[in-house]
């Protein structure tokens, strides 16, 4: 068999019970309107960072579970306690500086939320914009957010396009869920 040549094409030879099936059938892609499960997402990939997503995807409901289910005012208030707490965790990723990353961004996600109404609205108010210009946004406001990281958020919340092949039957169910004025985004 060939090589998969897009994320699709490595999921559709997968098992249907591997986690990349479920992730990529229910989530990638689809636009996420929550502020706490946005951050949640922006969170997960920032964990990736060195690490397969897999790994991320087998640890996810753990991530939940020690982050007070990414309710961003709980974790914007974790102290050196709770960050002990966290490294001792071996259901997540132990990593002291993507943890204190994780609580200064909840912290800043607040400040926008003060803003700008919600993080979502945020998000909105800077779209459309090139790959480039979005790493910039998220370099100058979160911490832990390279361009590698900023691109598959994006892509994962629907932000930017390359989530799904346009063969693949879940594209057309992500560009459904997306506002009209999204839809045509070429970006």
């Amino acid at each position: 068999m060939d090589k998969p040549k897009s994320y699709c094409e490595a999921v559709w030879q997968m098992d249907k019970n591997n986690v990349h099936v479920h992730y990529h059938d229910k989530e990638y892609g689809f636009p996420i309107h929550d502020d706490n499960h946005l951050f949640a997402r922006l969170v997960l990939e920032i964990n990736q960072a060195g690490l397969s997503w897999t790994t991320i995807l087998n640890k996810k409901d753990n991530f939940f579970e020690a982050f007070d289910n990414f309710e961003i005012g709980k974790v914007a208030s974790y102290n050196e306690k709770k960050i002990l707490k966290l490294l001792q965790n071996e259901g997540i990723i132990r990593n002291r500086l993507k943890i204190e990353s994780v609580i200064a961004n909840a912290k800043r996600i607040k400040t926008i939320q003060k803003e700008s109404g919600s993080f979502e609205n945020w998000l909105n108010s800077h779209h459309p914009r090139t790959r480039e210009e979005w790493v910039n946004i998220f370099k100058s406001q979160f911490r832990f957010t390279g361009g590698e990281i900023v691109n598959e958020f994006l892509q994962s919340t629907g932000y930017l396009r390359g989530a799904h092949i346009e063969s693949c039957p879940i594209f057309k169910k992500v560009l459904q869920r997306k506002p009209a004025w999204a839809r045509k985004e070429k970006t």
